[in-house]
């Protein structure tokens, strides 16, 4: 493998809540290889397991061959699945378990059992701003979604940032305004730190937690890369076969 990273998407990030069952918790996972090394960026909720599974295989990796899982941040929906690599090392933000594990068992967005599981892990490696330990690889905090979010920064051509949620989506990086927040006056501040580290990056592609990959254009506005591919398939009908697929690109009345 290169000593350059690559990074790709294994499972598009969707922006969106649903009415009844609350946040979907679709977010952005990627693979990094290089230096040696096969590393996760953020690991899904349990959900989508399937989907991870298969989508690292298509890059010819398997669960086992994963060296490393960065998590920005220990929500659900980011942080569940750490438990499925079973040789990689798990480099949190130590700071933001501290506070997860003194929430109350059932609080949302912590997924409490993995947590409990990760704290008492040999895999471990607790992290906060500054390097990771991997080589080509930083990190620096952006609280206001959790306490100590992290963001990672992988060296290359171009860099990649990979940002969660600071920002979840294109309309939080336009408005530096976040719909989910512990402090909106420390979040704005974050967000607009995670502005200046991409500018001062030309190139660079941004992998927000739900969203699809950003750059910025010529007059510094974030333009996504690529099309969505989330949709859902209903069983609404009275056999099988009638099928209702819904795409989930917008264009519907609010």
């Amino acid at each position: 493998m290169s000593d350059a990273w690559q990074v790709d998407v294994l499972v598009q990030g969707y922006p969106g809540k649903s009415k009844e069952q609350g946040g979907l918790g679709w977010s952005t996972i990627a693979l990094a290889r290089g230096h040696g090394r096969r590393v996760l960026l953020d690991t899904g909720r349990v959900g989508v397991r399937k989907t991870l599974f298969d989508r690292l295989g298509a890059f010819g990796v398997t669960q086992a061959e994963v060296t490393d899982v960065l998590l920005t941040h220990l929500h659900y929906d980011h942080a569940e699945n750490w438990q499925c690599f079973p040789n990689a090392l798990i480099h949190a933000p130590g700071a933001e378990l501290d506070y997860a594990l003194q929430q109350p068992i059932g609080a949302p967005l912590w997924p409490d059992f993995a947590l409990r599981a990760l704290a008492e892990s040999s895999r471990l490696r607790r992290i906060a701003e500054g390097p990771t330990g991997l080589p080509g690889i930083g990190c620096f905090e952006a609280p206001g979604h959790s306490p100590h979010h992290l963001v990672f920064v992988l060296e290359g051509s171009p860099a990649t940032i990979f940002s969660a949620d600071v920002a979840k989506n294109r309309a939080e990086l336009a408005t530096a305004r976040a719909d989910m927040s512990m402090d909106p006056a420390v979040h704005a501040r974050s967000i607009a730190r995670l502005l200046a580290e991409w500018r001062a990056r030309p190139g660079a592609v941004l992998l927000a937690g739900h969203d699809l990959p950003m750059v910025l254009d010529a007059d510094g506005r974030p333009q996504a890369q690529g099309t969505q591919r989330n949709a859902i398939d209903a069983w609404l009908g009275a056999t099988l076969e009638d099928v209702t697929h819904f795409k989930l690109i917008g264009g519907i009345g609010h």
